[in-house]
């Protein structure tokens, strides 16, 4: 599944992300808990190299905390400090914020206060689509400053959101690459709604998430639409999952659509449990 997706703001946004670097000084990335390494730009790599970051795992609260704790260990091994994070929990956008403002304070000490003169310490936020960047923003600075959507892609401009008299942070657009041409990569952005769904086949979507479902998470599914051949192919899977909640049209046929949408919809609220799809490598 080779995915091309890269309209015309996508572009744009690299350009303004590439030319406010030089203006911060810590970038705060943030990523899906579900899929650490799949809601991860590869071009961010190159971008950021001499910047000191942090990545923060959004939707800890649907992912499962114990890979989640995997992963943060993973990428302290990788030197590099993770933190788990729910956006719309007040106590982890609490301590999110204090974890900004000590790294700020350490990397900045020096400079904070010349001649009584306070800096101004930046922060980029940074992500691809849907990933709750403006959320995270929105639960650090306190108010709801930074423009939220449910659609991948609602921030478009540069935005400055104060935190604190000397903290600011810089909201930028959600970022792909050009080119998805990874087949599980691209998959597991679809599966949590990175990508926009205008350009999916919901259905084919639905049989791959189940063809994963019936190998890592099979009681999960069963817990939520019954019981189900789980030998049988994602297709086959889907088919019996209208039967049993009765999402049938005309002369009993399973309305694959509907039935497609259902079982998406409630993997990406939570529905069939703290559920990752990706585990650190080894």
């Amino acid at each position: 599944m080779n995915i091309n997706w890269y309209p015309g703001h996508m572009a744009k946004a690299k350009r303004l992300i590439s030319e406010s670097l030089k203006l911060v000084d810590i970038v705060l990335e943030i990523r899906d808990a579900r899929i650490p390494l799949s809601s991860a730009n590869p071009d961010f790599d190159d971008l950021f190299t001499n910047k000191t970051r942090i990545v923060f795992l959004n939707k800890r609260d649907l992912a499962d905390s114990s890979i989640t704790g995997d992963w943060v260990d993973w990428f302290s091994e990788q030197g590099i400090k993770a933190v788990p994070i729910n956006s719309l929990d007040p106590q982890d956008t609490n301590n999110a914020k204090e974890i900004i403002l000590k790294t700020a304070k350490e990397f900045h000490q020096e400079i904070l206060k010349r001649k009584g003169i306070r800096k101004t310490i930046r922060g980029m936020v940074i992500g691809i689509p849907n990933v709750g960047k403006s959320a995270f923003i929105n639960g650090v600075a306190g108010v709801k400053k930074a423009k939220t959507g449910n659609k991948p892609g609602v921030t478009r401009d540069k935005q400055w959101i104060k935190v604190t008299h000397y903290v600011e942070l810089l909201d930028t657009p959600g970022l792909l690459w050009p080119k998805l041409d990874q087949k599980e990569v691209s998959l597991n952005l679809a599966y949590t709604h990175t990508i926009k769904e205008e350009i999916l086949d919901k259905e084919e979507i639905a049989h791959y998430f189940l063809e994963k479902a019936k190998v890592e998470f099979p009681e999960a599914i069963i817990a939520r639409y019954g019981e189900l051949d789980m030998e049988l192919k994602g297709y086959e899977i889907l088919e019996g999952i209208c039967i049993q909640k009765g999402w049938v049209q005309a002369g009993g046929v399973p309305d694959l659509k509907r039935g497609s949408s259902h079982v998406l919809d409630d993997f990406q609220q939570g529905r069939l449990g703290r559920l990752t799809l990706e585990k650190p490598p080894k």
